[in-house]
């Protein structure tokens, strides 16, 4: 249906082109009009009153429902005992009682008249879900996730509970713990600790922790505790399995792992030096493919653009040697910036990227080295931790692992990991367990 406006843009243009020197035929055709509509509309009312059809008389059909019947729908649809009966449902009762007055599309054409197509009965109508919460990590420490997986134990039926914390920027594991049943005091628990080895009490910015909506993590206990550590608490959507995608890759990783074991865990203490030695390996030899390869621990300490800067020099350096073997740009290794969880729309994310004022250049190939920076280093120094800061489980991570790496005697079930200062290399941090995401 075109309008009146439109009509007579049309034939003024073709008019224009006919007086150039156009034909008809293929004016109307670069219009899309069929040369017999433009006659009609010309030879009609067509250019002065524009289209007549919604104005037209239409009479009412020889078949269709009667004022009588109308009021007989409505008066049966609000019997006592249709109240809470959709049409697809009174049709077929009224059908086994021999009557017959509409099809079911007919009650609800005049039931939707006279305003009664609500949810009949205590049924409420579907409601749509909410978009995901966007939440950005332009550095350590500003966005947390946690979750709780189980690990079997070799007797059926029996468990074990790993609950776990991740800082979705570096893919760190800042804190875990093993137990036997699961407990929302469990979860309050780890948060204060994790809390306690982050210094999030000398930090004015405090982190968003994102879980599930399982009952441990929603508890009024755990809720409590993380209001008086002043870090706000996120949760996924209903019935929406991927709101939390970093945890469950984690928790894939992990038990895929060869060492995990097929039969499940002996006791208890076995699941925990599994866990201990998980988060070790996770955090300081894993290399990530979410964070350019590098190992959370260097991610975490800022050590990745130093390196990622020498593996772009070494790229160079390899393709000015032998220039044939490359048909393009060497490999991008370029640092990975803001990291969002269940990211909106990219303007979204880019707004609030310039927002925070995200430091540094993102998608250049060149970069400067970030651990020589004297933000790094304060950061560095500051994650060392004091003696009065470390759990029970921080100190058996060094009792096990030596102020140099060497092996140790593995001492009873400890389960925190906490950050600490970046070492050379080949250096592994004392009691760091860091983490990252599987992929």
């Amino acid at each position: 249906m075109t309008r009146l406006e439109d009509r007579q843009t049309l034939v003024r243009e073709i008019e224009q082109a006919q007086t150039g020197g156009a034909r008809q035929a293929k004016a109307c055709a670069l219009a899309g009009l069929d040369p017999r509509t433009v006659q009609r509309w010309r030879k009609n009312v067509g250019l002065t009153q524009g289209d007549r059809r919604p104005d037209a008389i239409r009479p009412t059909p020889a078949h269709a429902l009667t004022e009588e019947e109308r009021a007989k729908i409505v008066a049966v649809a609000n019997e006592p005992r249709f109240a809470d009966t959709p049409p697809a449902r009174i049709v077929p009762a009224l059908a086994d009682e021999g009557v017959y007055i509409a099809s079911e599309s007919s009650f609800h054409r005049v039931l939707r008249e006279h305003g009664q197509m609500k949810h009949r009965g205590r049924a409420h109508p579907p409601r749509t879900s909410r978009p995901p919460t966007t939440h950005i990590a332009t550095q350590p420490g500003e966005v947390w996730c946690w979750d709780m997986t189980f690990l079997p134990a070799s007797v059926q039926g029996q468990w074990f509970y790993f609950y776990m914390i991740l800082d979705i920027y570096s893919r760190k594991i800042v804190g875990f713990e093993v137990h036997p049943n699961d407990s929302s005091d469990h979860t309050a628990q780890l948060a204060k600790r994790t809390a306690l080895a982050e210094r999030l009490h000398g930090t004015a910015a405090k982190p968003v922790l994102h879980g599930d909506n399982g009952a441990t993590l929603k508890a009024t206990t755990v809720l409590a505790m993380l209001n008086w550590l002043g870090i706000k608490p996120s949760y996924s959507r209903p019935r929406v399995s991927d709101d939390n995608p970093y945890a469950e890759a984690l928790f894939r990783t992990a038990k895929y792992r060869p060492e995990f074991p097929a039969k499940g865990f002996a006791d208890l203490d076995t699941a925990r030096n599994w866990a201990m030695r998980f988060v070790c390996w996770y955090n300081h030899d894993h290399r990530h493919s979410g964070i350019r390869y590098v190992s959370p621990a260097q991610r975490h300490a800022g050590e990745d653009r130093g390196l990622l800067a020498g593996r772009h020099e070494l790229y160079l350096r390899a393709r000015a040697a032998n220039p044939r073997r490359w048909s393009g740009e060497t490999r991008d290794w370029t640092p990975v910036g803001a990291v969002t969880l269940n990211p909106e729309k990219d303007t979204v994310v880019q707004a609030a990227i310039a927002a925070k004022k995200l430091s540094g250049s993102i998608g250049e190939p060149a970069f400067p080295s970030r651990p020589g920076e004297p933000e790094a280093m304060a950061r560095s120094e500051g994650e060392e931790r004091s003696g009065a800061t470390r759990s029970h489980a921080q100190r058996a991570l060094q009792r096990e692992h030596g102020e140099a790496g060497e092996h140790r005697t593995f001492p009873e079930a400890s389960t925190m990991a906490h950050s600490a200062p970046a070492g050379g290399p080949g250096h592994r941090p004392r009691g760091d367990i860091q983490g990252k995401e599987a992929r």
